[in-house]
């Protein structure tokens, strides 16, 4: 499972062991015993990657294969590729952009997206240094 937690300022993708609804029913109990309001609901998610990282035509024929029905991958400019993501957004129920973003696509790709998304970060970081 795939889950991009999004704050005001950014975002943070890792992957995670549990099924997507092992970690909802989590989440679902976790709100229950705190007495938070929690929001489920279907929706799409969508960042930025730099088209010339290595391993980004891998991902187009990974997408292919395997998860064309999840994610979808478009050319922005001459500069970045977009990433979009078919699944669930749990947050507090405002208006906020802040929550978290969860789903699930072959392992493969789940696991060759972060590490993809992990190359962009530490890219973005050295370049701002």
């Amino acid at each position: 499972m795939l889950k991009l937690t999004y704050t005001e300022r950014s975002f943070y993708l890792e992957c995670l062991s549990l099924s997507l609804e092992e970690w909802v029913t989590q989440r679902v109990i976790l709100a229950l015993r705190v007495g938070q309001s929690l929001c489920v609901e279907p929706s799409t998610a969508s960042f930025l990657l730099p088209v010339d990282l290595p391993g980004v035509e891998r991902l187009k024929s990974e997408v292919k294969r395997n998860d064309s029905e999840i994610m979808a991958l478009s050319t922005c400019d001459s500069e970045y590729l977009e990433v979009t993501l078919q699944g669930s957004w749990l947050s507090n129920g405002s208006e906020e952009a802040v929550g978290v973003f969860v789903t699930t696509m072959s392992d493969r790709t789940e696991f060759f997206l972060q590490k993809i998304w992990q190359e962009a970060q530490a890219c973005a970081s050295a370049m701002s240094e």
